[in-house]
């Protein structure tokens, strides 16, 4: 008894920790698009990073419904928030956007939510409960592992420059808090879908190690070199 009172403590612990380093993590472009609100423009920045973070939070939110997964509540809660910055990071985008980019980044969001409505149609009209939560859950797999690919460009960039002038360190730091926390958290809730395995199959374990390589770059580039620019790009977040 006592041992399933301390497993349900840590594992609501390490999801509430989970939820504070993701809302750090979703306010880190902020500097990003504060800058193309005052540009009033969206320069060379991609658009990519928001949307593949958008579909991420609503297919993540989604798994952590009651309906879908019982018992994992914070992942919706957080996930939940994080889609409505990203909602309006891709409304400020379109917005300070040229046409062309203008139109790709619409046409995307449309394709976003078309895909997240069938998503959630085809769970409930045609899954059972269990095949249900598996489906959703393979599905926020990978939409977290496309989420968390997107820094080796920054990685990539800080070892050709010599330079962590792309990398802020709170986005770096935010990054491997929060992937460490929901794995500890998906370990407590016995969720193969949130909890880093010992072969790194899972999202939050890449997620992690990922931190670590930023963490460790950022450490090595900025004691060697110097920090740079304090301005971050919009494809270093997600």
């Amino acid at each position: 008894m006592l041992s399933t009172v301390l497993s349900s403590g840590c594992s609501d612990a390490a999801g509430l920790a989970g939820n504070l380093f993701a809302f750090v993590l979703f306010v880190s472009p902020i500097p990003t698009f504060r800058r193309i609100i005052r540009n009033q423009s969206t320069e060379q920045f991609s658009e990519l990073p928001c949307i593949y973070a958008l579909l991420n939070c609503l297919i993540c939110l989604w798994y952590g419904m009651p309906f879908v997964t019982p018992g994992v509540i914070l992942v919706a809660t957080v996930n939940s928030i994080g889609a409505a910055f990203q909602l309006i990071y891709a409304i400020i985008f379109i917005i300070y956007a040229d046409k062309s980019k203008k139109l790709r980044m619409s046409a995307l969001l449309i394709a976003v939510f078309a895909f997240f409505g069938m998503v959630v149609f085809v769970s409930l009209r045609f899954l059972e409960t269990h095949l249900r939560q598996m489906v959703v859950g393979y599905l926020s797999v990978f939409s977290l592992i496309s989420m968390f690919a997107s820094p080796l460009f920054i990685i990539n960039l800080v070892i050709k420059t010599q330079s962590v002038e792309y990398m802020p360190f709170y986005l770096s730091l935010s990054t491997f808090l929060t992937s460490l926390s929901f794995s500890t958290y998906g370990v407590l809730k016995f969720d193969p879908f949130l909890y880093v395995s010992m072969f790194l199959q899972v999202p939050n374990g890449i997620g992690t190690i990922l931190g670590i390589v930023q963490l460790a770059l950022y450490y090595y580039y900025s004691s060697k070199y110097g920090e740079g620019s304090r301005e971050p790009l919009l494809a270093s977040y997600a």
